[in-house]
This record gives C-alpha cells, sequence and structure tokens, in this order.
C-alpha cells in the first residue's frame, strides 16, 4: 500500500541577508511550492568577504519562482543582476518609481563592478586567479525587463494561494512596505516586511503608510536606541557648517548615496539660500547617477508629500537647477578638485567605498579649512564609518591620507525612521502579531529595538542569525 504523501508544510522564511548586519537584504519566503525572494541586495563591507558573498547564493537560483523588491537602493537592490545571471528566470515585484530607479542605479552598479574587477585584476599577483564581476550590463539589462511594476495599495496575484500588496514606506521613492496573504496548510496567514521604513517628516516624500497587521512582521532595525533630532534642527545645523566652512575658504565635501540623500541635501540647500538663511555659494552634484535619479524624482511627483508638490509650483527649479551645477564628466570632475574658493560638493558613494567621492576625499581631507559632512548611516568596515570614528589617517584609493579636515555627522538627514519612530509605527500591532524578527541593524542596534518592542507588548521578538529560519 502506497504511503499517504506528507501534510503541506507551514509557511517559512529563511533569512540570507541583513542578519544582524545593515546591508544585503534577502530573505526566502517558502509556501506551498513556491520560493520568493524579499529583497536580493548586495552586501557592503570588507571588499574580499563582499565579493564572495555576494558572489555566491546560499540557495539554488533556479529554484527561486519571483522577486518582490521593496526599494532601489543596492543593499536592497544591487545583487538581482547576478541573480539573474546565474539562472533565475521569474519576475521581480516593485512599485513603478522603484522599477525606474533601479535602472539608474542596476547600470551604475554594473559599472562599478567591472571598473573594482580591472583595478583588482591590475594589482593581483600573477599566480592569484582573476577576478570576474558580479554581472555586467547585459546583465541588468535581463533584470530590468523582469520588472513588472505595480501601484501602492493595489494588490495582486503573485501565484495561487500568494496575494501581495505594497504601502508607500515613505524611505526612497517608491520604497515600500512588502504585505503578503498566504494560503498554508492550517489556514491563511499574513507576513508584513517593512523594507526600509522612512522618517516621518521628512521634505519631498509622504509619510509613511500604517504596516500592515500580520503574523509574522519582518522589521528593519537600523536606528533602534537612537533619536533623531528635529527635521528643521537638522536644516539649521546644516546652514551652519556650511557658512563657517566657507568663512574659513573651505569647502564642504558631502558623500551622499546618489538616489535619496542627494536629493534631500539639494531641497534642503534651496531653501536656505532662497529663505536668505545661507550665502549663495556654489554648490556641485559631482555623480552622473544622481543627475539621473534627479531627472526620476521629477517624473515620479505621484511619491511626493503635498507640501513638496505646493512647493513646485512655486519653485520648479526646487531641485537646484537655480543654485546646483550638476557634474556629468570626468574631466569636470577633476577640474572640480583643483578649484579655488568656498563651494559645495556632493558626490557618491554615500559610504565612500566607490566612485568620485575617493577623488574629492583625496584632495580634500588634509586641508584644516574643509569640512567631511556625513549625511547618513554609515555600515561597519567602509571608508565612511572610519571618518565617523574620527580616525586621524584612513586609506583612500589604496594610499594612507592624513584627516585634518572638520568631520560633522549629522544623522539627522538620515531617511530611516529612528527607535521612537518605529515603536509608533508598529506599536498598533503588538496584539495581533504573533512573532517579530528584526533585521537591517547591527547587533546593537537591534537589541535595543527588541527591548522597545517588549515593552510595549511585542511578545515573541527576536535578531535571528544568518540562515535562520523562523515558521510563519
Amino acid at each position: 500500500m502506497a504511503k499517504a504523501p506528507p501534510p503541506p508544510a507551514e509557511p517559512t522564511v529563511t533569512f540570507w541577508g541583513a542578519a544582524r548586519t545593515v546591508t544585503g537584504s534577502m530573505h526566502q519566503l517558502t509556501t506551498g511550492n513556491k520560493t520568493i525572494l524579499l529583497d536580493c541586495g548586495l552586501f557592503q563591507g570588507k571588499r574580499s568577504e563582499s565579493y564572495l558573498r555576494n558572489r555566491d547564493f546560499p540557495f539554488r537560483t533556479r529554484d527561486i519562482d519571483a522577486v518582490i523588491l521593496s526599494h532601489a537602493h543596492v543593499d536592497h537592490c544591487g545583487n538581482l543582476p547576478n541573480l539573474v545571471r546565474r539562472g533565475f528566470a521569474g519576475p521581480i515585484y516593485c512599485t513603478p518609481a522603484t522599477r525606474a530607479l533601479a535602472a539608474v542605479m542596476l547600470g551604475d552598479a554594473a559599472k562599478i563592478q567591472e571598473e573594482d574587477a580591472n583595478y583588482l585584476n591590475h594589482k593581483r599577483a600573477r599566480h592569484e586567479p582573476k577576478i570576474t564581476p558580479l554581472f555586467d550590463a547585459r546583465d541588468v539589462f535581463r533584470t530590468l525587463t523582469k520588472m513588472q511594476a505595480v501601484r501602492y495599495g493595489e494588490r495582486f496575484t503573485l501565484s495561487k494561494g500568494i496575494e501581495v500588496t505594497f504601502a508607500d514606506a515613505g524611505h526612497l521613492l517608491g520604497s515600500a512596505t512588502v504585505h503578503l496573504r498566504l494560503d498554508g496548510p492550517n489556514g491563511e496567514r499574513r507576513v508584513t516586511f517593512t523594507g526600509d521604513v522612512g522618517r516621518p517628516g521628512l521634505p519631498i516624500l509622504r509619510d509613511p503608510e500604517p504596516i500592515p497587521a500580520c503574523d509574522l512582521l519582518i522589521s528593519e532595525s537600523t536606528y533602534g536606541g537612537h533619536t533623531h533630532e528635529h527635521v528643521d534642527e537638522t536644516a539649521d545645523k546644516l546652514g551652519e557648517v556650511v557658512r563657517r566652512t566657507i568663512e574659513r575658504g573651505g569647502r564642504v565635501i558631502i558623500p551622499a548615496f546618489a538616489v535619496g540623500r542627494t536629493q534631500t541635501v539639494v531641497y534642503f540647500l534651496h531653501q536656505l539660500i532662497s529663505s536668505g538663511k545661507l550665502p549663495p555659494v556654489p554648490i556641485f552634484v559631482d555623480s552622473p547617477m544622481a543627475n539621473r535619479a534627479t531627472e526620476v524624482f521629477r517624473a515620479h511627483t505621484e511619491c511626493f508629500d503635498e507640501e513638496t508638490l505646493a512647493l513646485l509650483n512655486v519653485h520648479p527649479d526646487l531641485f537646484g537647477e537655480k543654485h546646483v551645477r550638476y557634474v556629468e564628466t570626468v574631466n569636470e570632475s577633476v577640474k572640480l578638485n583643483r578649484r579655488e574658493g568656498p563651494c559645495v560638493v556632493i558626490s557618491a558613494s554615500g559610504m565612500c567605498e566607490a566612485g568620485r567621492i575617493l577623488h574629492h576625499l583625496k584632495h580634500g581631507l588634509g586641508d584644516p579649512r574643509n569640512t567631511i559632512l556625513i549625511a547618513g548611516y554609515q555600515a561597519a568596515d567602509t571608508l565612511g564609518r572610519r571618518l565617523v570614528e574620527k580616525r586621524p589617517e584612513v586609506r583612500v584609493l589604496g594610499r594612507p591620507c592624513p584627516v585634518k579636515a572638520e568631520v560633522v555627522v549629522l544623522n539627522g538627514l538620515s531617511s530611516h525612521a529612528d527607535h521612537g519612530d518605529m515603536l509608533r509605527m508598529l506599536g498598533p500591532l503588538a496584539s495581533t502579531t504573533s512573532r517579530v524578527r528584526l533585521v537591517h541593524g547591527e547587533p546593537e542596534r537591534a537589541t535595543k529595538l527588541v527591548d522597545g518592542l517588549k515593552e510595549i507588548g511585542f511578545a515573541d521578538v527576536s535578531i535571528p542569525d544568518r540562515g535562520e529560519t523562523v515558521v510563519v
């Protein structure tokens, strides 16, 4: 007599990325006979570890049926072309603005992958194996053809028994909280993945929408235990930093993510100059990717809050055309480093790990008249983190560089919710959510958010290890 088939298993989630760290977001949801990835981001850290972690997936890529992408930052979407290169053939679901921004982000990431591989191969010893890029422009093109855009609030069926809805996360243009309704062997199960949660009250984007109720909540924890200063206070401090640097004849160098942070900084500077709080000062955005991303922002005003839409009617140059020069070519960038007199230079990458910002730091760190303004979270083992730690000397482009410039950290420019914001947004779910798993946070930060969530009534809250699995 034939054995009866085993009963269908309950849905599970396995945490492969952003587990006890803030980069490389990637979580594997298995339900019925379907396997879905929530995000597929690049892990950022020590170069050798990052390359190996990003190159090799901990599962068979052909077994992944679909990807649901929360937003277009590279630590959430940046390894998608490698996934496609290694055999993934399914759809990638995201919002329309995320699809547009991902085209910019992934194209730039492919360029960086190729440049890094060429650099490392030039430096390698003869006996060492050649480094190959994780992916190239062809892989990016194939990835973009798989992206299917779905608007906020529009429920769609991914497969029989799997329904998905995006809610506005307010973190980045197009960013989404992902809510999944799953048919399990013991009835309906619900999973909510926050992606990165935005900070209420920031300019340009709408505030985050309420986080949907669920059985399993997968939440970011980047700023657990931390309280951001008020947005207006941050803007005033930005003005103060720029003013005092101008007065001593220096330049303000701002490492900023090309998508999101750059546009926010330009917005603040535009408002400070327009209101007379800051004298006119030359501002340069030296990042071709930031320039392309700004065009995407202009094309997706459906993500803007009412205040920004009203301001656009009065100031069509809100993103800086009146005060800002966007630098495109390498020659222009080189000339910018030889420019005399005070100015503001905004350049990528935001964690100072690649791109034109490295050249600006190489030329600017040794001048005490200058200011390096750190405008966002800096992951461990990055050049940005070493600057935040006020090290007297750092290595830039392979050479030691003394840090004589003033280093200022303005975490108030972060687009992540802080500890209090997270408690206020997650609090309504305490009585209905069975389990909470905190990702996208360093252990110290995540632990503080664990304590805070338990204090307001959540019973089962923990920080998963990489490879750990939880039943929904």
